[in-house]
């Protein structure tokens, strides 16, 4: 009889001894799936047991990333497109903002074309272009980019805003020249070169001192045809689009040129790339209306009066006119309606150091 007790007490204390692991062991992974699938304001991750493995590339200046670090840090949209969303993120551990970058799943290219585009983008580094530091993969393909963070904003936001800076001759052509070093590097400086194809003042982040970064650089190349063609409709529907350009995987260095033909026109008139209110009179794309400023001798609208008027120290009384149409000139030209008469980036940035000569 005492050992049929012991052997039930026996039987008993192991029967829950296996429910207690089990329980642990489902609960710990309950727990970290759940850790894991945490997003930044709820963006929409929602991993599946066992569909992919989670993986986190890290770049120059994303040493100390961990991938809890991005999944729990608080986020703020500031951005969304058809392909995904922007966030101003505090990465709590070391106490930093970074701009996390979310792509849809249904919108990225194949796993092994990615990894491929995502170190070659992760490698690149230039003082005016925005570097990538990590790169993030979710259980279901979901994709994180990590940069840094600038506070000053965009360059849309920089001319929109009559920041007093923005009228300051000096200002405005530091900032274009800095934006073409940048696509210079990229055009030239790389052992394949790399086509932006987004170009626009949206694209270009500032620092406090007003120092231009080119942001999105390449981003067209991590996703699939029907995104990539989405972003060239929506750069068409504000302004930036070169005429002979219909389909995204043919975007070029001359297109690239166009766009930065419309962000110069864009510094120094401060008007928009595209007027959505025209006047019988007025075009409705700014190069267009432009040119029709030129024909009618309405010198004028070609740039922003406060721009004549020196306001910076080291700046005589009055800047050069004479500079000014020039820059105008090399902008339109960036702006032909044929490629084949547009500067490329060294000659535009030959041309930018004539000016002030």
């Amino acid at each position: 009889m005492t050992s049929v007790v012991i052997f039930l007490v026996g039987l008993t204390f192991a029967a829950v001894l296996a429910i207690l692991v089990f329980y642990i062991f489902f609960y710990r992974k309950r727990r970290t799936t759940h850790h894991d699938s945490k997003d930044i304001e709820s963006s929409g991750f929602r991993p599946e047991d066992g569909v992919q493995k989670e993986d986190l590339v890290i770049f120059q200046g994303g040493e100390n990333l961990t991938i809890c670090d991005i999944l729990d840090a608080p986020g703020e949209v500031i951005g969304k497109s058809n392909y995904g969303t922007l966030y101003k993120a505090l990465l709590q551990r070391c106490n930093a903002v970074r701009l996390l970058r979310f792509l849809r799943p249904v919108c990225v290219t194949g796993a092994e074309e990615m990894v491929d585009v995502i170190r070659m983008i992760g490698e690149i580094r230039h003082p005016n272009l925005v570097p990538l530091v990590g790169s993030y993969t979710g259980p279901r393909g979901e994709k994180l980019l990590v940069h840094p963070f600038y506070a000053h904003g965009n360059l849309t936001q920089f001319i929109r805003d009559g920041n007093g800076e923005c009228y300051k001759w000096t200002t405005i052509y530091r900032i274009s020249f800095s934006i073409a070093k940048g696509l210079e590097y990229l055009h030239t400086g790389l052992e394949k070169p790399m086509i932006h194809g987004n170009l626009k003042s949206k694209n270009i982040l500032l620092d406090r001192n007003y120092e231009p970064y080119i942001s999105d650089f390449g981003l067209h190349l991590l996703l699939n045809p029907t995104a990539a063609q989405e972003m060239l409709e929506a750069s068409a529907a504000q302004g930036y689009k070169a005429p002979e350009l219909i389909k995204m995987k043919d975007a070029s260095e001359e297109t690239d040129i166009y766009s930065l033909g419309v962000i110069m026109l864009e510094l120094l008139s401060r008007k928009e790339p595209i007027n959505e209110h025209p006047t019988p009179d007025e075009d409705f794309y700014l190069p267009n209306f432009m040119r029709s400023a030129v024909l009618g001798h309405r010198i004028s609208d070609l740039y922003h009066p406060a721009i004549l008027v020196s306001n910076s120290r080291g700046e005589g009384a009055m800047v050069r006119e004479e500079c000014v149409l020039k820059f105008f000139q090399l902008a339109m030209s960036c702006c032909s309606p044929s490629p084949t008469l547009r500067p490329n980036i060294k000659q535009v940035l030959w041309k930018l150091e004539e000016i002030v000569k």
